[in-house]
């Protein structure tokens, strides 16, 4: 029995990674939920167990199709916001793309759910913050970010027009408007085709082939995963509390790329031995000593001359325990486990 509060929930970008985790969530709380995708970075693997669901809707467009998306947001409760052209491999091939994607998008969206004034909760990135060394980063921090011949700070360019977009509809004509900046986020379904570095690992762990790390491998990140993410914009949806605010969402627990790739290794050396998994495919003979498994290669050689890295990305996650009470809950280990598990069913070719 679906109760009397149930909502009608909206997600743009819903077949991607984290949209397709969001869906199946609201669906199991009870909710609605339509996803809008054009299919240019999501798979219709990620919903294909949600699509006969009774109170599941997939309508195959962009964004930016203000016919489609009027009729769309005047249906529903809540926008989830998620639809944008992400991955670093995508940004260095692709800017203009990028831009367009995200700021064009993303205008479409507000100014229709401005029309019906309905809720929107918008995810941007913790690339808002650029190359800034206050860490952890905090949702007023300054932001520092390289030159304008860079590509690779066009998306970060790009999410905070998004960012400042959404704010002047709620300044200027009170649209709720909710802001969350995602760190690193990780779980199954993701994949490695636009430089995601977790599935790209795991993937040649699974193969059996060296783990290519970029640059030193002494930047570190967080990692959060993906079900913690998706109780955090649900959570945050929900609070009045939370209305014209920023947020930041991800992990705390800061690790080397190194320790990173060493620690899948491990991983995958543990379940293979303790026949946790069976391999899908046979992988290739994997060297003794694990400064023989991983590879160090230049950005240069990665992406382009042009691109530039961010030596430590770390949130301060205190704005929304204090909201809404949230922190993660699942630890690094079991996120690479889950990942881990669902690569090696899936063929492990993401």
């Amino acid at each position: 029995m679906v109760s009397k509060k149930t909502t009608k929930a909206l997600i743009t970008g819903g077949i991607g990674f984290i949209g397709s985790h969001l869906a199946e969530t609201l669906l199991g709380l009870g909710k609605f939920v339509t996803v809008i995708d054009n299919l240019s970075t999501g798979r219709y693997e990620n919903i294909k167990q949600l699509v006969d669901h009774q109170r599941f809707r997939f309508v195959i467009d962009t964004i930016t199709n203000e016919t489609v998306m009027d009729r769309l947001i005047s249906e529903c409760d809540v926008i989830y916001h998620l639809a944008a052209a992400v991955g670093v491999e995508l940004i260095v091939k692709d800017p203009v793309y990028v831009i367009e994607t995200n700021i064009l998008g993303t205008h479409s969206v507000l100014k229709i759910a401005n029309r019906y004034r309905k809720k929107i909760v918008m995810t941007s990135t913790s690339e808002i913050y650029g190359k800034n060394l206050n860490i952890p980063f905090s949702e007023e921090d300054d932001r520092l970010l390289g030159p304008t011949s860079k590509p690779r700070w066009s998306y970060s360019t790009s999410k905070a027009v998004d960012e400042i977009l959404g704010l002047a509809y709620h300044k200027q004509t009170n649209l709720p408007v909710i802001i969350c900046r995602l760190f690193n986020t990780i779980g199954p379904r993701q994949t490695g085709q636009y430089g995601m570095v977790v599935p790209r690992f795991i993937q040649q762990a699974l193969l059996g082939q060296p783990l290519t790390v970029y640059g030193d491998g002494k930047q570190t990140r967080c990692f959060c995963d993906v079900q913690d993410v998706v109780r955090a914009l649900i959570q945050i949806s929900e609070c009045q509390e939370g209305i014209g605010r920023i947020f930041n969402i991800g992990s705390d627990h800061e690790l080397t790329i190194l320790e990173l790739a060493q620690k899948i290794i491990f991983l995958r050396d543990k379940y293979i031995r303790g026949k946790r998994i069976s391999l899908k495919k046979k992988p290739l003979e994997v060297p003794s000593k694990m400064e023989d498994r991983i590879r160090l290669i230049s950005f240069e050689e990665a992406y382009s001359s042009e691109f530039e890295d961010m030596q430590r990305r770390v949130p301060n996650i205190s704005k929304i325990k204090k909201t809404i009470g949230w922190e993660p809950q699942i630890s690094l280990e079991k996120s690479l486990k889950n990942i881990l598990t669902f690569q090696n069913s899936q063929g492990f070719i993401r």
